[in-house]
C-alpha cells in the first residue's frame, strides 16, 4: 500500500495541447497547466491523491517538449493516477510514442489501466481504486476481497447519464464497486445511484468547444473525501479561469452566396483575422459554404482542408 491521503482529488479531461484547439484565442497551453499547477498545488495543501480522468492530451502526438517538460515539473514528486482516453492514443492501446507514454515512462503518472490497481489509506478509509481505458469493457463485478474497503473505479466512456445523447453505456449497479468516476464527458452530470453503486461525472476541466453550454461553465475539480465503506462527501473547487469572450472568438456573420463570390471571400479574410490554432474557422466556414461548388471542386476543397487541418477531423 502507498501513504496515507486525507482525500481524493478527480481531475477531468485536461487536453493539454500545443496548438490552440477550436475557436479558442488565448494561450491555451499555459491555461491548462495553471489549471493542473493549481489543482496539483490544493493537492498537496490538503493532503489530496491527485486522478487524471483520461484525455490528458488533446492529441495523441506532436506535443511539443516544452509542454511536456513543463507537465513533468508540475507533476513532479508525487503520486498521480490516471486512465488512458480516447485522445491520448493514435491507436486503440497506447502506443511508445504517444505523448501519455512518455509521461508514464517518467514515472510521473501511473496508469492504472496499465499498471494495476491502487490501494491505500485515504482519511484512514482502505481505498482500492481501479480504472478501464476507453477501449476497454467495463467489468460485470468486482470481487472485494477486503470487504473494508471503498472501491472506485475509474472509466472513460459514453455513459447514459441524464440527457446525455448518444450513450453506450447505461448505469447500472456493478456488485462490489462503490463508486465509477467517469471522464470523456465534457459537461458536469448529476450522480446516478444505482444499488450499491454510484455514477459520478466530474465534467472536463479545459473548455475546448465554442458553445452555449461552456459559457456558463465554471472549469472545476472533485475533491473526495471517504468517510466509511460505501460513504463519501465531495466538493466541487474552483479552477482559476478568464471569461469566455476572453478565451473564445465571437460566432462568425454568415456569408449569403452571391454570384460574384466576393461574400466567399469576405468570409475567407475573417477567418484569416481569426487565425485558430487548429483551423477550426476554417473548417466550419468551408462545411458552411461548400454546397455552392460543383460536386469535383467541393471534393477538392474538402481534401486541401483536411490535408490542411488533419486535426479538426480527429474526433
Amino acid at each position: 500500500m502507498d501513504h496515507e491521503y486525507g482525500g481524493l482529488l478527480f481531475i477531468g479531461d485536461p487536453h493539454l495541447s500545443s496548438r490552440i484547439p477550436g475557436f479558442r484565442k488565448d494561450d491555451y497551453c499555459e491555461a491548462i497547466l495553471r489549471k493542473i499547477e493549481f489543482a496539483m498545488q490544493h493537492a498537496t495543501e490538503h493532503a489530496l491523491l491527485p486522478i487524471i480522468l483520461g484525455d490528458l492530451f488533446n492529441l495523441p502526438r506532436d506535443n511539443s517538449n516544452r509542454l511536456l517538460t513543463r507537465l513533468m515539473r508540475i507533476l513532479e514528486g508525487r503520486i498521480v493516477l490516471g486512465i488512458t482516453g480516447n485522445h491520448d492514443t493514435t491507436e486503440k492501446e497506447l502506443q511508445d510514442d504517444d505523448s501519455l507514454s512518455v509521461i508514464a515512462s517518467a514515472g510521473r503518472l501511473r496508469l492504472i489501466d496499465h499498471s494495476g490497481p491502487w490501494q491505500g489509506i485515504v482519511n484512514k478509509i482502505p481505498v482500492y481504486i481501479g480504472g478501464t481505458s476507453w477501449s476497454e469493457r467495463l467489468p460485470d463485478r468486482y470481487e472485494n476481497v477486503r470487504n473494508e474497503s471503498l472501491v472506485i473505479w475509474l472509466t472513460h466512456h459514453n455513459i447514459g447519464f441524464a440527457d446525455f445523447e448518444g450513450a453506450w453505456i447505461k448505469p447500472q449497479e456493478i456488485p462490489g464497486i462503490h463508486l465509477i468516476v467517469n471522464g470523456h464527458i465534457h459537461k458536469p452530470m448529476p450522480n446516478q445511484v444505482c444499488g450499491m453503486t454510484t455514477w459520478m461525472n466530474p465534467g472536463s476541466i479545459a473548455r475546448v468547444a465554442r458553445t452555449d453550454a461552456v459559457r456558463d461553465f465554471i472549469p472545476s475539480v472533485v475533491k473526495l473525501i471517504p468517510s466509511g465503506v460505501g460513504m463519501w462527501n465531495s466538493e466541487l473547487v474552483s479552477l482559476p479561469h478568464a471569461p469566455f469572450d476572453s478565451v473564445f472568438y465571437p460566432m462568425m456573420e454568415q456569408f449569403s452566396e452571391d454570384r460574384t463570390g466576393s461574400a466567399f471571400i469576405q468570409g475567407l479574410e475573417t477567418i484569416q483575422s481569426m487565425r485558430t490554432g487548429g483551423g477550426a474557422g476554417l473548417v466550419q466556414f468551408i462545411n458552411s459554404n461548400i454546397g455552392q461548388f460543383e460536386e469535383k471542386v467541393a471534393d477538392i476543397i474538402l481534401k486541401l482542408v483536411k490535408e490542411i487541418c488533419p486535426d479538426e477531423f480527429i474526433k
